[in-house]
Formats: structure tokens, C-alpha cells, sequence
């Protein structure tokens, strides 16, 4: 009798050496798509995220009256900003680590600052108030140094660098209570859009006056849709 080798019956390395033959992803054409992916679940949500522009495109040309309440809603969602910062603070307190979606907080603030033992807040520069809250009603401009660098209050996401008009090159900080720190009349700024900072970190650099000899910022913190007067909340010499 021939002898049958036992390995015939084996089509694959791995069960010739008793293991399970191991899963294979690997399809040529015709033979379906992925098993993580499947191609109607996600035609099926192109489909329901297109159903649902084009609703609120007809609702929001619609005269109705019964329509003016959505239009509102969809308006009033679409023009709110996302508070990330209260978001990633929430997630930090529950979970104990930074929420992943956003970068690492920098820790560099080595110059912070501390108003008093008991203080929340750092103060943005050391240095004078050249114009009351008063005096427009968003800001108060700060004396500095020559150069001197412009230290954010609290800790946060950066939201917004740029050009804001009545406030020139400006850094915007959205912090974990909602609330947003404005730091304007900057000369050159030190941190990037989507940036979360710590208290104490530098924002940026006064910018000089005219003489040279002093520098000076715009200073504005920012509750809901108001701004309210930066001495009722940090403690200024």
C-alpha cells in the first residue's frame, strides 16, 4: 500500500504546523469590497447627508412663517463657535489626559506670571492702562517694555490669528470656561492657529510706540457675545 503523505491534505503552511488557517483580506476585482467597508452603508450616508442640505436649502427659501423658527435654529447653529477648549477641559477632567483631537498642550510658559496665591488668571505683560475699558468698550490698551513679550491669561485653544479690525495683529484664545482672551496691537506672534497653550505661555510682542522707547498691546476678554471690563477680572497695578 502506498503510504499517504498526511501533508496533501493541508492546502496552507499554517495548518500543516496546527494552526487556523489565518483570515485573508485580499480580493481580486468582482470579488467584493473590504469587510470593514461596505459600499451601500456608505452610499447610503452620502445619500442621507445630500437629502439633508438640500432640505435646509428648501426650508430656508421657504416664505412660510412655520419655517421662520427653523431658519432661525439652523442660523444660530451655524454662526456658533465650537467651544473646543471647554470641550477638551470637560474631557481632561473626567478622563484624566487631553482630549486626542487636539495638539499637546505646550508647557513652555516658564515666564508665567501669578497675580496673587489664589489667582486663576496671569497677567498678559507688566505695565500700565493707557486707555479704560470705557473708552470704546471692547478694550483697554497696556504699556510695556521696549519689546516686551504678551503673556496669555489662562490656559486654552488658540482660536483665531490674524487682522481684527480696531485691534490690528491679534491672537485669540478660547478658554475652558467659555470665555476668550484678546491680545491686539501685536508686533509678532509666537503661537499658531489650533494651538493649545497654558497660562503664562507667549502669545506675542508688543508692539513698540512711536518713540521707540515704550511698547504697548490691546487687551479685551470676551464672555457669550460681550466684552466685558478686563479689571473687574484681573487685578491690575
Amino acid at each position: 500500500m502506498e503510504k499517504m503523505n498526511h501533508n496533501r491534505f493541508f492546502s496552507t503552511e499554517e495548518e500543516r504546523h496546527g494552526f487556523d488557517r489565518l483570515p485573508s483580506y485580499d480580493m481580486g476585482p468582482g470579488e467584493g469590497g473590504h469587510p470593514l467597508f461596505k459600499k451601500e452603508v456608505f452610499l447610503f450616508k452620502v445619500l442621507a447627508s445630500a437629502c439633508l442640505v438640500l432640505i435646509v436649502a428648501i426650508i430656508y427659501r421657504s416664505p412660510s412663517e412655520k419655517a421662520v423658527s427653523i431658519q432661525q435654529y439652523v442660523k444660530h447653529t451655524m454662526e456658533q463657535e465650537f467651544q473646543f477648549a471647554a470641550v477638551s477641559d470637560w474631557y481632561e477632567n473626567q478622563f484624566g489626559k487631553p482630549l486626542a483631537l487636539l495638539p499637546a498642550k505646550n508647557t513652555g510658559g516658564d515666564s508665567e506670571t501669578e497675580v496673587g496665591s489664589d489667582s486663576q488668571y496671569a497677567l498678559p505683560a507688566s505695565g500700565k492702562i493707557l486707555e479704560d475699558f470705557g473708552d470704546n468698550g471692547q478694550r483697554i490698551m497696556i504699556e510695556t517694555g521696549k519689546g516686551a513679550g504678551v503673556e496669555a491669561m489662562n490656559e486654552g485653544l488658540v482660536h483665531f490669528v490674524g487682522m481684527k479690525e480696531g485691534f490690528g495683529k491679534t491672537v485669540i484664545v478660547q478658554h475652558g470656561d467659555k470665555s476668550e482672551t484678546w491680545y491686539g496691537n501685536l508686533d509678532k506672534i509666537d503661537v499658531n492657529l489650533y494651538e493649545y497653550i497654558s497660562k503664562g505661555a507667549k502669545v506675542g510682542t508688543a508692539m513698540d510706540s512711536e518713540d521707540g522707547t515704550k511698547g504697548s498691546f490691546y487687551f479685551a476678554i470676551k464672555k457669550g457675545d460681550d466684552f466685558v471690563d478686563p479689571v473687574q477680572v484681573i487685578k491690575f497695578e
